[in-house]
């Protein structure tokens, strides 16, 4: 059997998407592109179709020559006592994180995205959470809440990806806060945008895009700010 026709684990599937992240931090793949590569290294059974999410990216192409996916720098873990060579990683990799707040060409975000997954569960980010440039929501038949209301963030403009399946999406923003949901796409499920769009001029302006099936995104300010503005307060 070829090594391309091997079966991968969990493990390889989740190492991979590691690298995938690290692409977008150092700028080589959008956010966009992220989502669609990550769905595929999910379903991926063997490991050549793992590969195939790796392949035009210098650097992180899997090595068959090891039982699970490793990076070139892997090497096997030396005997008891002798050190590793310089720079190599032992075992499975750990992904380093990139530079904070280095914007690359086009103003997009460089930082490594936060990443938050659900299946099947309830998931709710409020308070004093702490928000980079970057968010990537991967839920299926759930129920997510991003409160932004209180958080801290790291930039003005926040660039959130959303895959989605079967589920729900609020998302609550400050008063003031302006949002962009114009990049989602729905198929068989709702997006409504409840809050200003246009150019960022408050404290808070997020650019939503990804893609929602069978389910829905709702953007609004919190419960009582339509009532405080007609009174004034």
């Amino acid at each position: 059997m070829e090594a391309r026709d091997l079966r991968v684990s969990d493990a390889e599937r989740e190492h991979v998407g590691r690298l995938l992240q690290r692409a977008v931090g150092q700028g080589m793949l959008s956010l966009g592109e992220f989502t669609e590569r990550m769905d595929t290294a999910l379903a991926a059974k063997t490991r050549g179709e793992l590969n195939a999410v790796l392949v035009d990216l210098p650097g992180m192409q899997m090595d068959p020559a090891y039982t699970n996916v490793a990076h070139p720098s892997v090497v096997p873990a030396p005997p008891s006592g002798v050190p590793s060579p310089p720079g190599a990683v032992v075992g499975t990799p750990t992904v380093a994180t990139p530079p904070v707040g280095v914007p690359a060409a086009g103003g997009h975000p460089t930082q490594q995205p936060l990443v938050i997954r659900g299946r099947m569960s309830t998931i709710t980010r409020k308070g004093r959470w702490h928000v980079p440039p970057a968010l990537i929501l991967d839920t299926r038949v759930g129920s997510s809440t991003l409160d932004f209301t209180e958080a801290v963030m790291q930039s003005q403009v926040v660039h959130l990806t959303i895959d989605d399946y079967c589920g729900s999406v609020t998302l609550v923003l400050p008063p003031e806060a302006t949002a962009d949901l114009n990049d989602v796409d729905s198929v068989g499920g709702s997006v409504s945008n409840k809050v200003r769009t246009g150019p960022p001029y408050g404290p808070l302006h997020l650019v939503v895009r990804g893609r929602v099936r069978f389910g829905s995104i709702t953007a609004r300010y919190p419960f009582g700010t339509t009532l405080r503005r007609m009174l004034g307060s």
